[in-house]
């Protein structure tokens, strides 16, 4: 069968229970899509995958891939080379499986192992700040995902993204550690600025620091994201073009 003639409903496990991942996975569920399993080897990600996604099993790897019409790995980029290659080695894709990773540093090259078994790679990464609770779910409507895929498959990486509310734009290949260090500039800069000023209000006694601020912080954000925002992206799709884990990254692994 052909990509494009894929149908709609798939059986999805997720590798990974993370604030990402199990985030993803309901999104998936709720979107109508079979959730097989999940793998969950902490008792903090046993308790998130209990809590958002009740009734999913929790398998071993080889399990979840061998149920999966598409696969969700939802863990951090410098382990997602090693899981590919080690279930490559176990035998474990196979022909026509989905294989998603949600890593903002790599595209599809990460997942060649599963390519060579002749399994789909798409790359898809959430701008988005997790918490790894319900109240994901609401934030994923707008928020745009990074999208990385072979040019026959792309539309599968869209169709998926526009099911979980989000909004798809293109990344291209060579170009993805570069969309990684802005995501993670953008994290890591915002967060270490409120933490420094909240700081310094609380040290003169100010109670209430982070609401003080709340206001200040987001119009300031607001103002300078609008310098940088020429108007919406066109029909989802949007380029850009030249050239799960508990990280407090902006979305992906």
């Amino acid at each position: 069968m052909r990509p494009d003639q894929r149908a709609g409903r798939l059986g999805v496990g997720t590798i990974g229970a993370g604030r990402v991942g199990a985030v993803l996975a309901s999104a998936l569920g709720g979107a109508g899509h079979a959730l097989t399993g999940i793998a969950a080897v902490s008792e903090e990600s046993r308790e998130r995958a209990a809590a958002m996604l009740p009734g999913v099993p929790v398998l071993a790897l080889p399990e979840i891939v061998e149920r999966s019409e598409l696969v969700l790995l939802a863990v951090p980029g410098d382990e997602l080379g090693p899981l590919v290659e080690g279930l490559a080695t176990a035998g474990a894709w196979r022909p026509g499986q989905l294989v998603v990773h949600t890593a903002a540093g790599h595209g599809v090259g990460v997942l060649e192992p599963a390519m060579r078994a002749g399994a789909i790679p798409l790359a898809v990464h959430p701008a988005m700040s997790f918490t790894g609770t319900s109240v994901d779910l609401g934030r994923l409507a707008g928020t745009w995902f990074a999208v990385t895929a072979p040019a026959p498959v792309l539309p599968i990486a869209q169709a998926l993204v526009v099911e979980m509310g989000g909004e798809p734009f293109v990344v291209a290949e060579a170009d993805r550690p570069a969309y990684a260090e802005a995501i993670d500039t953008a994290v890591s800069f915002s967060t270490a600025i409120v933490d420094q000023a909240t700081g310094i209000l609380e040290g003169i006694g100010m109670p209430r620091a982070g609401a003080v601020l709340a206001p200040l912080v987001r119009s300031a954000v607001e103002n300078a994201l609008a310098r940088h925002d020429p108007g919406p992206m066109i029909d989802g799709a949007a380029t850009i073009d030249g050239a799960d884990d508990d990280r407090p990254s902006g979305g992906g692994a």
